[in-house]
């Protein structure tokens, strides 16, 4: 073996081991220094290792297609990122972030041939390319999560659809309604919520790939191809706005805040619902004190209800970063794609325990019918029969209020009416009417209107929501299709090589 021979195998190892001095990318000059660790975003890049040996090989068997690489050329590339793909992301050598890293170890398995990987992109594009393809996994998880909560409560909700229970406007009790028609205000807004996630991937589903570091490449790339290899249903055209752009993390961000607010106000109410007795938690959701063995608190609840706070946080902290970010790539942006991760695990993990919650939950329909009717919570009701006997509402609601002071019983009616109305409560509505307006349950069946708590309007919504949810987790299974289709296509393309 020649010196030089010796030298390069010597540097290989270096490389391949993690040995080396400086990675491919900065050499000697930019390697060292009290900012190095600084710069490196290593410990936040396991995340997207898998992603990042993806796009590699998509733009090598791009790059050999196209003639820019030859196929020996290629398949040594492709055969050092399958050595570097089973030896695991601890296995690579320091860099500044998982990119160097792998191109360092192709170089050191490969030898200089390796360097040629890196041909006709950047890592402006690699990267973000790189977010992209990870976070569409993160995306449709959450979806799921999102599609399985409305299930949960969409069954409970035909489980308790005539169950009545209290209604409440600024925690005052205010009109009886049932159990069915308070999940299902639930089940369609997180309905909304998965519609925007179905959304946001949308615009995710883009490559940048092939955009180099802004002003695109003078190399016979085809960024189709690498996008059909990956998976992506289209480009980011414009090169300089496929680097820069990060408002696909806002939008997911956005719509993961969003979800996370939905379900904290779930949270909050089993929370003051479990507090007032008219909801059972399960133990698997519930925790007791350390020195009060009595206590059942409903601490997975809590901690549901406050990562909509942590998700706010994040959205706040990435709209921060990217404001005012000159065109082009910023390093800024490395610490603007950590709040896109921390909202998607957080926020799917908070919307999966809620939905077990709500599922288990064990609701008292005894305390639910006592507590319908306090506070003459059934007031609108006989208001509304009033005035569909021909009294003005305004007056009915007078006469109402003025009996709810005096004990808001028939008696109570039927006196404010005469001091009111100058009549006698029989004079407009008999009193059978006055006292089925007054029970809870009846109050709540009489309310028909479409979206209404009535028997017949809670079945509508039920339908609605199933064929919504069968859509949507239809939808769900095709996106994960096609993933995993574009997948098997880049395997077969690379396995033409290696």
């Amino acid at each position: 073996m020649t010196e030089e021979s010796e030298r390069e195998a010597q540097r290989a190892s270096e490389y391949a081991s993690g040995e080396a001095a400086s990675d491919v990318v900065r050499r000697d000059r930019f390697s060292g220094g009290p900012a190095r660790g600084f710069l490196s975003s290593m410990d936040d890049d396991e995340r997207i290792f898998a992603a990042d040996l993806a796009v590699d090989r998509a733009h090598v068997v791009m790059l050999a297609e196209q003639g820019v690489v030859d196929d020996g050329e290629a398949a040594a590339i492709l055969s050092a990122l399958d050595e570097v793909e089973s030896a695991g992301f601890d296995a690579l050598p320091d860099g500044e972030d998982v990119h160097a890293a792998i191109e360092t170890a192709v170089v050191g398995r490969a030898g200089d041939v390796g360097g040629k990987m890196h041909t006709a992109r950047s890592r402006n594009d690699e990267v973000a390319t790189c977010i992209r393809y990870r976070l569409r996994e993160d995306v449709l998880d959450a979806v799921e999560a999102t599609l399985g909560l409305q299930k949960s409560l969409a069954e409970v909700a035909e489980e308790h659809a005539e169950t009545v229970m209290p209604g409440y406007t600024h925690l005052q009790p205010a009109q009886p309604t049932t159990v069915g028609h308070y999940l299902l205000s639930y089940e369609q807004a997180v309905a909304r919520d998965t519609a925007r996630l179905f959304d946001a991937y949308a615009r995710v589903n883009r490559s940048p790939l092939g955009a180099a570091a802004f002003a695109g490449t003078p190399f016979d790339v085809d960024r189709e191809r690498t996008a059909e290899l990956l998976g992506f249903d289209g480009l980011v055209a414009n090169s300089m706005d496929a680097v820069s752009t990060r408002d696909f993390l806002v939008e997911v961000v956005a719509a993961l805040s969003n979800l996370a607010t939905t379900v904290s106000g779930l949270a909050e109410d089993l929370v003051v619902f479990s507090n007032k007795g008219l909801v059972e938690l399960s133990d698997d959701y519930s925790s007791t004190s350390s020195i009060m063995p009595q206590k059942k608190n409903p601490d997975t609840l809590e901690l549901v209800r406050a990562t909509a706070g942590d998700a706010a946080a994040g959205l706040n902290g990435l709209l921060t970063t990217l404001k005012g970010l000159p065109r082009a790539y910023n390093r800024d942006l490395q610490n603007a794609t950590p709040h896109a991760w921390e909202a998607t695990d957080a926020v799917t993990e908070a919307v999966a325990v809620a939905a077990g919650a709500a599922a288990t939950a064990a609701w008292d329909e005894a305390a639910l019918a006592e507590a319908a009717g306090e506070g003459f919570s059934t007031a609108t009701g006989v208001a509304d029969l009033l005035a569909m006997a021909g009294v003005p509402f305004r007056k009915a609601h007078e006469m109402v209020a003025e009996a709810s002071e005096e004990g808001a019983d028939y008696a109570a009616l039927d006196a404010a009416a005469e001091d009111v109305l100058g009549e006698s409560l029989d004079a407009y509505v008999e009193r059978e009417a006055v006292e089925a307006a007054l029970d809870p349950a009846a109050s709540a069946a009489s309310r028909d209107s479409p979206g209404g708590p009535a028997p017949e309007a809670v079945a509508a919504g039920l339908t609605a929501a199933e064929e919504t949810i069968a859509a949507d987790e239809a939808a769900l299974a095709d996106e994960r299709a096609a993933l995993a289709d574009a997948d098997e296509k880049l395997r077969t393309e690379v396995s033409r090589y290696v």
